[in-house]
C-alpha cells in the first residue's frame, strides 16, 4: 500500500494552541509522526530577566492556564532556597489547597475533552458539570476562577477562615459520589472501551526510554510523582498514594487522572483536618542574595523543574524551567503508529500537553 503524508495542524480539534504534525499513512494506519512546534514562542523566559522578583511571580503564573498555581509556587520555592526564607507552617497547607483544587479542575478539563472527542458529549458535560464545583470554589476563596494570585516570596496572599474552611470542605464532599459515577463511566462504558483501549499504547519500558512523567508515566505503569519522591510544602506531612494503571493506553491515562482528582479532594480535607493555626507569610519584603537553585513540584501535567540564578540585585540573572510537556511529547511518536487517522486526536488529547508552557 502507498505511503502518504497528511498535515495535521496547526490548528486542530484535539488542542486549543497550534501545534503542526506531519503524519505518514498507510491507508488509514499512522506509520510514522513528525512533530513540528515554535508557532507560539512568547520570549517568558526573557521577559522574566527584565522584571523583579516580584513582578514574575504574576508573569510566571500566566505561562499557563490549567496548571497556572504551579509556576509561581515552584518559582518562589527557588527564590526562598536561595534566600534561606522558611515560610509558615500553616503557608505550606494552604499551598498544597491551592495546587490541588487546580489538579481537580486541570484533571478533569482533559478527561472531559476525551468525551467530547469521542462524542459522547452527555460524558463531556457530565464531567464540566463536576468541574463547574472546583471552578466555583476558586471564584469564591481566591476571586478568580483561572489564575488564583496565591502565592508571594515567604508565603502566600489568601487566608480561610472557619466558614471559607466549612465551604471548602462541603464542596469537596458535594464532588464525590459524581467522580465516583464518572469513574465507573470511563471504566465500564462500551463506548469509551471501543475508542479508547488498546489506543495510543506507551509501554513501560519506551515511557522509561522517553522518561514520560505525570499522568502519562503513571498510565504506564511507573509509579513517579514528586509529591512523594521529592516533598514540598506539607506533602511530607500527608498521607499521599501515588495513582497508577498499567494498560499504557488512552483510557489508563484518563483513570489516572480520575483516580487522582480523588486523591486531589482527599489531599484537600487532610489539609483543612491538619492545618495549624498560624500566620500565612513571613513579614516584609525579603532581599534575594546572590546564588542558585533549582525547585521542583508535580503539575497536573506531571514534573515541573524551575532553575534560578541571582546575582544580588533584584532581578533574575537567569531563569528557566522544564514543563512536562515538553518530555510527553516525544512519546507521540510511540504511541500514534499503527494507530488509525481518526485516533490521533484522542492520543495527543491524552498527553494534556499545553503548548504556551512548552514554547515560552
Amino acid at each position: 500500500m502507498t505511503t502518504y503524508t497528511i498535515p495535521v495542524g496547526p490548528l486542530h480539534v484535539a488542542l486549543e494552541e497550534p501545534m503542526y504534525f506531519k503524519v505518514e499513512v498507510n491507508g488509514e494506519t499512522v506509520a510514522s509522526v513528525d512533530i513540528n512546534a515554535g508557532h507560539v514562542h512568547r520570549g517568558v523566559e526573557y521577559l522574566t530577566m527584565q522584571r523583579n522578583f516580584y513582578q514574575n511571580i504574576t508573569l510566571t503564573e500566566r505561562l499557563c492556564s490549567l496548571c497556572s498555581n504551579s509556576h509561581p509556587t515552584t518559582y518562589c520555592t527557588a527564590l526562598e532556597t536561595i534566600a534561606g526564607i522558611r515560610i509558615p507552617e500553616r503557608a505550606h497547607y494552604l499551598r498544597v489547597i491551592a495546587d490541588e483544587i487546580k489538579r481537580v479542575a486541570s484533571n478533569l478539563f482533559n478527561v472531559a475533552i476525551m468525551a467530547h472527542i469521542i462524542g459522547f458529549d452527555s460524558l463531556f458535560m457530565h464531567v464540566m458539570e463536576t468541574r463547574e464545583v472546583a471552578q466555583d470554589v476558586k471564584e469564591t476563596i481566591f476571586g478568580n476562577r483561572m489564575d488564583l494570585g496565591a502565592n508571594r516570596i515567604g508565603g502566600v496572599r489568601y487566608d480561610l477562615d472557619a466558614k471559607n474552611q466549612d465551604y471548602l470542605s462541603q464542596q469537596m464532599e458535594r464532588m464525590k459520589a459524581d467522580l465516583a459515577e464518572i469513574l465507573d463511566i470511563y471504566r465500564n462504558n462500551a463506548m469509551i472501551a471501543l475508542r479508547t483501549v488498546g489506543v495510543g499504547v506507551l509501554p513501560h519500558d519506551k515511557a522509561l526510554d522517553y522518561a514520560v512523567v505525570g499522568p502519562v508515566a503513571r498510565g504506564s505503569g511507573i509509579a513517579y510523582d514528586v509529591r512523594t519522591k521529592a516533598p514540598y510544602a506539607a506533602y511530607d506531612r500527608l498521607d499521599v498514594p501515588v495513582v497508577t494503571e498499567t494498560g499504557g493506553d488512552v483510557r489508563a491515562r484518563a483513570l489516572v487522572r480520575l483516580r487522582e482528582v480523588q486523591v486531589a479532594i482527599d489531599l484537600i480535607q487532610q489539609c483543612l483536618r491538619d492545618m495549624p493555626d498560624g500566620p500565612i507569610a513571613i513579614g516584609g519584603l525579603p532581599r534575594i542574595p546572590a546564588g542558585e537553585a533549582i525547585a521542583k513540584s508535580e503539575a497536573p501535567r506531571g514534573e515541573l523543574i524551575y532553575y534560578l540564578r541571582t546575582d544580588g540585585s533584584d532581578k533574575p540573572e537567569r531563569l528557566k524551567w522544564r514543563v512536562p510537556s515538553y518530555m510527553n511529547w516525544d512519546a507521540l511518536h510511540v504511541m500514534m503508529e499503527g494507530n488509525r487517522i481518526s485516533d490521533i486526536p484522542l492520543i495527543v488529547n491524552s498527553i494534556d500537553p499545553c503548548i504556551s508552557c512548552t514554547e515560552r
